[in-house]
């Protein structure tokens, strides 16, 4: 297992040994699937607005909750969790990868209790579930859009010949 990839307690115990390397501490979650340059953007962005970067990676039973069958279309996820979590970490805006099992990352939140949380412009305060838990660990909720419009499932669509680029 590579060095970034950390369970929750093991990054928590980290973030708190060493705060000047965590602080402040910038916190996101996803499946994150098929990685394309719009998810190395976005990550990006959320990086720039803090010291680390901690992304909470959902676990294969998650994304099947989430992301549940269409027909036509390969079961989610299409990469394995410990494939997922690989490519993450190896990103360079990536500081620590933690594989969590949760429809939400509220759990992450609390415990780690990141400076700034960060989503797509796809979410609003309204819609993220994880608004109070943020809110009532003091954290800064920021939406991040990216400037290219891509998606696991417009690239499965590519893929299966539903759509074109």
């Amino acid at each position: 297992m590579p060095d970034d990839l950390y369970s929750l307690q093991s990054i928590a115990e980290a973030i708190a040994r060493h705060p000047e390397r965590w602080r402040p501490l910038v916190l996101t979650n996803g499946c994150f699937d098929l990685i394309h340059a719009g998810h190395v953007r976005y990550l990006t962005q959320a990086k720039s607005l803090g010291r680390s970067l901690v992304v909470g990676l959902n676990s294969d039973r998650s994304v099947r909750a989430i992301k549940p069958p269409r027909p036509g279309y390969p079961p989610r996820p299409i990469v394995p969790e410990w494939q997922r979590a690989e490519v993450l970490a190896a990103l360079k805006p990536v500081d620590g990868v933690v594989i969590f099992g949760d429809r939400t990352a509220d759990r992450l939140i609390e415990t780690l209790q990141p400076d700034i949380y960060v989503k797509g412009g796809d979410y609003t305060r309204s819609t993220l579930p994880e608004t109070p838990t943020v809110q009532a660990c003091g954290g800064r909720i920021v939406f991040v859009t990216v400037e290219i419009p891509s998606s696991t499932s417009g690239l499965v669509d590519r893929i299966l010949g539903k759509s074109q680029i």
